[in-house]
């Protein structure tokens, strides 16, 4: 018998109520956009608060100033990362019927459109606001890994996002009909857990390194710095996870049981994958750039 984890007994609700015969609930993926976002803020704000992070003592922002830019960087998650899922995954689908767009009860969200959709709002807000717009994206960086770990746990008590079919010991048999369908194992069929690999790497690891460049290493004193260490270390981490995750189902085809968006030969990258390249190439030009300036 194949060593596997059973998937928690844990429901997607947190709870629910019925209010004139609609049922209204709360779930775990609402609650980690919530708190995500709000641990990320205060995070954000300790930093401008604290002076000798900055270069000459001076944060590029007001606690005030990061406040009113949550608003426009919550805004650029949900339209861009709705826009980015229709747009880079399913745009056959949407085209037929863009009234589907709205639809964001049905789900699908890319996280690469999301992060185009803060990179656009928070370059708009230091337009308006003349505030420097690489040490704004330092910061908004900077906050940005509590709202990944916590959305990647969502993902995994939703049971979704998983990975392919492995016999590794700590494989986890989900519950879903679409999950148990593996053609080639008999059985139940264990998959690699990826949204706590994402969850460990993007999140956990990637967030606290940031935090101790932050804090012990001086690293908001140069521009772009953090914001070039989030986007490639990201990069590189949801780059290397998409080997073991499960292929996007639009993808796959008889020639093509992985699920590459692009391959010759049976060889080729995910779409997840093409997405991360611009990432990891922006980052490095941004760590390089910073690494040049005096600090």
């Amino acid at each position: 018998m194949i060593a596997m984890l059973p998937f928690p007994d844990i429901s997607p609700e947190i709870f629910s109520i019925s209010l004139f015969g609609t049922t209204f609930a709360l779930r775990w993926y609402a609650l980690a956009y919530i708190a995500g976002i709000l641990i990320g803020w205060r995070i954000v704000v300790r930093a401008t608060r604290t002076p000798r992070l900055w270069k000459n003592d001076t944060p590029a922002m007001t606690p005030a100033q990061v406040e009113d830019l949550l608003f426009w960087v919550i805004l650029g998650v949900i339209l861009g990362g709705r826009l980015g899922y229709v747009l880079f995954y399913q745009p056959g689908v949407y085209l037929s019927n863009p009234l589907r767009v709205l639809q964001l009860w049905e789900g699908g969200m890319s996280f690469h459109g999301g992060a185009l959709g803060v990179i656009l709002a928070g370059w708009l807000y230091t337009l308006r606001h003349k505030v420097p717009t690489i040490s704004t994206g330092d910061m908004v960086c900077l906050g940005l890994a509590p709202g990944l770990f916590l959305g990647r746990l969502a993902n995994f008590i939703n049971a979704e996002l998983w990975g392919r079919p492995t016999d590794l010991p700590w494989g986890v048999a989900f519950p879903t009909d679409a999950a148990q369908y593996c053609p080639d194992v008999a059985g139940i069929c264990a998959r690699h857990p990826s949204q706590l690999y994402e969850a460990l790497l993007e999140g956990l690891i990637l967030g606290s390194l940031l935090i101790w460049m932050a804090w012990r290493r001086g690293a908001l004193k140069r521009e772009g710095l953090i914001g070039g260490t989030f986007l490639a270390g990201y990069g590189l981490a949801r780059f290397a996870v998409e080997f073991v995750r499960q292929p996007d189902a639009q993808f796959v085809s008889e020639g093509n049981p992985l699920g590459l968006a692009w391959h010759v030969g049976g060889v080729g990258l995910t779409m997840g994958q093409i997405l991360c390249l611009p990432m990891i190439v922006v980052g490095l030009v941004l760590i390089l750039r910073a690494r040049r300036r005096p600090a």
